[in-house]
């Protein structure tokens, strides 16, 4: 983070709590998540999604934002308590002042983008309906990847090999299983009462939307994208930033018509701006096609080179996972991130009248949460004394190749992001009981995974052998313990099926 935006933080946030609460968070009101393909919401990916229940929809398609349930977190906010689905960023400003949490970094930003949004809340009552700056929509969940930490609500590749093969049964935790969720999924875009609301909802909220955020599944392979590029291109929208996640996986002749209809939009500035989200967590081709299923690093890299390539002043943003497979193997990633930086960051003044200038242009971003879950893919369940120099190595690197003014180079928030993941890893303390679950988990997932997917873990990932062994030794005990909790529960089922008849 620049030293200009964290004193801004410092300065500006405490003015803002002042008039709301110590826990005040404006992504509760002006940011939201929506999965219409399962008819979820939430208003920041560190909480869990909930319910969008359908009777609130019947005569208030704002209700895919403004649920009830939501408005109940939004008071708590405004009373100074701290919703439970929001513990990352109380994790993270418990680690001290110096850490900078999402929920400060988004309030400072929403507000300073309209220093209106923030009395208006003060000055209705608390369940009025917003129409949110920032949307983040989902349109289905059909996708040509399965990613192993991803899941199938969300990967319908994912959910055709649990439908085959059934869940990870022997998980404590990340088992993938279907059945809580299936009953509410739409597969199909067509027959799909939350994308019959959103469309109803659309000529409202986009009159004061700012940024609208495509995701899924993969984009590129859904009709309804198709759907809103087409309405942009008819109706365009000059005041709205349009983001779309993909993972640049499409098979380049869906890919090649995705560029068409974009390319009108981005050069004819039919929007105020467009960015393009992908996800890679590291550049070893067998690792990174290990990590994402499905994912081919050459076909990656010519669609990534077609767009940046096809698309004057086209962006792009690397949305990195990082998680505990990266450990070992970032700064390949880092490194190639550097070469793109590289070759697209300079656009010769050739295109402006001036051959001998050279403008440098900041075209590739990147972020890098870390993962929370599902556990077994958690970095806190490494040895911390075997995987700590890699941490270390990472980080030096982008210290090493941090320049604010150049950008060949990464910038010093990219730098103390990252510094935030390494900090965490070395300063987190699971417990024994967690460590156990998860490195149990580690070995039976793995295992699994390399059954249904002919994959092989350890020649995709040498480096983790003494740790993956060590897994494997620890099963048996955690096995026994599954067991036990199951055949608590299954007691406890009875017990009280007893006591009510």
């Amino acid at each position: 983070m620049s030293n200009y935006e964290h004193d801004r933080i410092r300065k500006v946030l405490p003015e803002i709590e002042a008039r709301t609460s110590p826990t005040f968070c404006l992504a509760k009101w002006h940011h939201v998540t929506i999965y219409l393909h399962l008819g979820e919401t939430h208003s920041c990916y560190h909480p869990q999604p909930h319910t969008i229940p359908l009777d609130e929809l019947k005569n208030n398609p704002s209700a895919l934002h403004n649920t009830k349930e939501k408005k109940l977190e939004r008071k708590m906010m405004l009373e100074g308590k701290k919703p439970a689905g929001c513990t990352y960023c109380w994790n993270v400003e418990a680690m001290g002042p110096d850490y900078i949490s999402d929920r400060k970094q988004r309030t400072l930003s929403i507000h300073e983008g309209d220093k209106t949004r923030l009395p208006t809340i003060i000055h209705n009552p608390w369940d009025m309906d917003v129409n949110p700056e920032y949307i983040e929509l989902s349109f289905g969940n059909n996708c040509n990847f399965k990613c192993g930490y991803c899941h199938p609500r969300y990967s319908s590749r994912f959910l055709d090999e649990i439908r085959q093969y059934g869940p990870y049964g022997k998980n404590y935790t990340g088992t993938y299983d279907v059945d809580w969720f299936i009953e509410k999924l739409y597969e199909s875009e067509e027959v799909n009462p939350y994308i019959e609301a959103w469309w109803k909802w659309w000529p409202e909220v986009s009159k004061t939307l700012n940024i609208l955020r495509i995701t899924g599944g993969e984009p590129t392979i859904h009709g309804s994208t198709y759907r809103l590029l087409d309405e942009i291109n008819k109706n365009p929208m000059p005041n709205l930033e349009l983001n779309i996640n993909s993972n640049l996986g499409a098979n380049p002749r869906v890919f090649d018509r995705f560029i068409e209809k974009l390319k009108p939009i981005i050069e004819e500035k039919k929007v105020r701006e467009f960015k393009l989200f992908t996800s890679i967590d590291t550049w070893d081709k067998d690792k990174a096609e290990y990590m994402r299923n499905g994912l081919d690093i050459k076909l990656f890299e010519r669609n990534f080179n077609k767009y940046l390539t096809e698309i004057e002043g086209s962006r792009l943003s690397l949305m990195i996972t990082f998680n505990n497979l990266c450990v070992s193997n970032f700064d390949s990633l880092l490194k190639k991130i550097l070469d793109w930086r590289k070759k697209y960051n300079t656009k010769t003044a050739k295109e402006r009248g001036n051959i001998n200038q050279i403008v440098p242009l900041q075209r590739i971003e990147i972020d890098t949460p870390y993962l929370k879950e599902p556990p077994h893919y958690d970095m806190n369940i490494l040895p911390k004394e075997d995987f700590t120099h890699h941490m270390n190595r990472h980080l030096e690197f982008m210290i090493d190749n941090k320049e604010d003014d150049n950008n060949f180079k990464f910038r010093t928030i990219e730098v103390e992001k990252f510094r935030r993941v390494v900090d965490y890893f070395k300063t987190s303390e699971p417990s024994k009981d967690y460590l156990r679950k998860a490195r149990s988990d580690f070995y039976n997932f793995f295992t699994e995974h390399d059954k249904r997917r002919d994959t092989n873990f350890l020649e995709a990932f040498p480096e983790y052998k003494e740790f993956f062994l060590s897994c494997r030794a620890g099963v048996s005990d955690t096995q026994r313990s599954i067991r036990l909790e199951q055949r608590r529960q299954e007691l406890k089922r009875r017990r009280q099926n007893d006591k009510n008849h």
